[in-house]
Order: structure tokens, then sequence, then C-alpha cells
């Protein structure tokens, strides 16, 4: 296929199985979050637990936003449309470790999450390395123009989810879930101008 004449419209449909993936995850989520109302002395809530619930929620929601800036990108090809379904795969799996299908094993959510750190901090630092190569994609004037505190917010932010991955200490995993969430706020009002 002659890639020079690929209509440009095609992105339309590269949003279409963006939109089904990132759907799912946050449906994975509400789902999760939904067993606590429907079966509240069945299941032991962990706070950290369901603020990376919402870490994640708001991830999502900001990644499908971001993401509008790939109809600049042009003319596509498959492997950039591989990348992009991956990288939002791998934001569904870190969904679906959240909320498992089953946790009867497991004491309660802390258990499970501390259980399953290494996985769920590990698949993290995936993610934001991702989303690295997703501005790349979009071009490297759309790169430079994030600024240094791109580079200095995902570079602290692999190194902290490796440690995480390692440490179970509860003030740390509070202190880092806390952080993470801050951080994540800054970056948003940050990136659309809205501090100014």
């Amino acid at each position: 296929m002659d890639h020079a004449t690929i209509d440009p419209t095609q992105f339309i449909h590269i949003r279409m199985v963006l939109s089904m993936v990132v759907s799912l995850s946050i449906a994975r989520l509400l789902s999760g979050l939904a067993k606590f109302v429907q079966h509240p002395g069945r299941l032991r809530i962990y706070g950290v637990h369901l603020l990376w619930a919402l870490y994640m929620l708001v991830t999502l929601i900001h990644f499908w936003w971001w993401e509008f800036a790939l109809s600049r990108v042009g003319p596509w090809h498959f492997e950039q449309f591989v990348f992009v379904v991956g990288y939002s795969a791998v934001l569904y799996l870190l969904c679906a470790i959240l909320f498992p299908d089953d946790i009867a094993e497991y004491s309660g959510y802390r258990d499970y999450f501390l259980s399953r750190r290494r996985w769920f901090f590990g698949i993290l630092a995936a993610s934001l390395l991702l989303d690295v190569a997703d501005s790349w994609l979009k071009g490297p004037a759309y790169l430079q123009g994030l600024g240094a505190e791109y580079g200095v917010k995902t570079a602290a932010s692999v190194v902290l989810c490796g440690i995480a991955a390692l440490v179970a200490n509860q003030r740390f995993q509070w202190a880092l879930v806390l952080v993470a969430l801050a951080v994540q706020q800054w970056w948003i009002l940050r990136l659309y101008n809205v501090l100014g």
C-alpha cells in the first residue's frame, strides 16, 4: 500500500480502537469500585489501592484527551497503530491488576495489592516509558514543548515505581500514592495552561 495516499481520516479508525480499550479500562475500574457498594462486608477495602484506582481513572481520562494530539501524526503506519493500541492495552492491564476477577485467596485488597505490587509498579513504570515514546510519536517539537519538567517527572516516577515494587512499608505506599496523585493533578493543570 502506498502510504502517501492514505486518507488522513484514518485517525478516526485509530481513535475508535483506542476508545474501545479505554472504555474497557474505565469499565473495569468502575465495576471493581461498584463491588464495594454491592458487597460492603465481603471485601476489605485498602485506601492505597482505592487511591491507585483513582489515579488510573484520571490517567485514562487524560490519556484519552492526550491522544487527540495523534491527529497531527501522518501518514499513519501499521507499527504506529500497533504501538498506540499496545500502550492502551498496558493501561487496561493495570486496571485488571487493580481489580482482578477474584481475590478469594487473599484476606482483602491490602493483602492482594501488596502481594501484586511488583507487577503493578513494574507495569506502571513501563507505561510511563511508553508515554515518552507516545510523546515522541507526536513529533520532536511536541516532545520538546513539554519542557524539562516532563523528563524529570517521568524519570522520578519510574525510579519511585522501582522502589515501590520492592518496599511494602505502609507509610511509603501511602506517601507514594498521595504524591503520585498530586503530581498527576499538577501536570494536567500545567499541561493545559490552567496554572497560567
